[in-house]
């Protein structure tokens, strides 16, 4: 199978800058993305989402993750890797674009792209896990506007 990339889109009624404050501060992050965040929005900052609060250290989920570059409010990138049950490939790193591109007045529109997949074996089982992550992320996002922070103990 040739995985290339993965591409999602989410339109969110918010202005860019709110939606940018969502993925690039700790506090924004934990209304849509993760129970718990450590961002550092500098070059090779952390970018670290943490999905199971109660596992040991670097089995929370994105531990190490990085910060890669990114143009207020408009462009962030960041390293991202597989979750822990697929440790073969999980300290081989992959990126993350996030696109935000004004959509009429209160709305933006927010482009996902996910790249720099292997072949083979837990490479494919990491390309599935995250096309139906992403599409997770982008509709918690999206309702995140829509009705407010996400409730983490009622997901």
């Amino acid at each position: 199978m040739e995985l290339e990339h993965i591409t999602k889109t989410a339109l969110v009624q918010a202005s860019p800058a709110a939606v940018w404050e969502a993925w690039t501060t700790e506090a924004g992050a934990r209304t849509f993305f993760a129970p718990d965040a450590r961002i550092d929005l500098a070059v090779y900052g952390r970018y670290e989402m943490l999905f199971d609060l109660e596992a040991p250290e670097g089995s929370k989920g994105g531990e190490g993750c990085k910060v890669l570059g990114w143009q207020e409010p408009r462009m962030l990138a960041f390293s991202w890797n597989a979750p822990p049950h697929l440790a073969d490939v999980r300290e081989m790193k992959t990126a993350v674009v996030v696109l935000l591109v004004p959509a009429g007045e209160g709305a933006t529109e927010v482009r996902l792209t996910h790249v720099g997949w292997g072949e083979g074996g837990q490479w494919d089982e990491a390309y599935a896990y995250f096309d139906v992550a992403w599409d997770i992320v982008m509709r918690r996002l999206a309702r995140r506007f829509a009705t407010g922070p996400i409730d983490w103990d009622a997901e």
